[in-house]
């Protein structure tokens, strides 16, 4: 449905951007200036899980992206309807340099996974950007912090940052349409609320884990009890 801010903003659109491709200006997430761009959904069925490694790794799997399924943006000129286009991702993830973390709340000083280490895997899949982080350590101070909340679903949602490689607006400039993005040096993050409400994430730990010993390994098994 087009509401009045969506069409006033699309006609000021239609006077000021000079050709369907150009990009948004000012493209953000929220109608406040300064508001991040990163594309934000939220998941479903949060669940922690065993690795199945035996080495008391938890596995955290998820969709940092809904592909084709539309959410709302802003610009320099009001809200308009933003979606990315299946297959969207496919030559920026088949870099062999491939440089992404997976982080929390975009803040690159808290990542848990990294593509380049192994330990992060992104492929595109039937419904969109999937996340694979098949070892995350206990330990670590950000796992034990982020599996807790996931466990309990008060975090449930995730986002990615990237640079917007190529796109189109509709006719009537409410809706852009990404069609090809570069998330290489970007990052995949679990984040607190997102604009698109349809990803899926699990996190899982081993059901024979060792006993915790250390402060982080108590905080998440406490949490994580059945």
């Amino acid at each position: 449905m087009t509401t009045p801010a969506l069409a006033a903003a699309a006609a000021e659109r239609a006077q000021h951007i000079r050709q369907r491709a150009d990009r948004p200006s000012q493209r953000r997430s929220a109608e406040q200036a300064g508001a991040r761009a990163a594309v934000r959904a939220a998941l479903s069925g949060v669940q922690v899980r065993e690795s199945g490694d035996g080495g008391g790794t938890l596995e955290f799997l998820g969709h940092a992206s809904v592909y084709e399924r539309a959410y709302e943006m802003w610009d320099m000129f009001g809200p308009y309807t933003e979606i990315v286009s299946e297959g969207a991702g496919g030559d920026s993830l088949a870099r062999a340099d491939l440089d992404v973390p997976l982080v929390l709340g975009h803040d690159q000083l808290r990542r848990m996974a990294r593509t380049t280490t192994g330990t992060l895997f992104l492929v595109e899949d039937a419904t969109g950007l999937s996340v694979r982080a098949p070892a995350l350590d206990p330990a670590d101070h950000d796992v034990a912090y982020i599996a807790p909340k996931l466990k309990a679903g008060l975090i449930d949602e995730m986002s990615f940052a990237f640079r917007i490689e190529s796109g189109q607006w509709s006719p009537d400039y409410t809706e852009y349409r990404i069609n090809r993005y570069d998330i290489h040096r970007g990052d995949v993050a679990i984040v607190g609320y997102g604009a698109n409400p349809a990803t899926t994430a699990t996190m899982r730990q081993p059901a024979a884990a060792a006993p915790a010993t250390s402060r982080a390994r108590a905080l998440l098994e406490i949490a994580l009890a059945r």
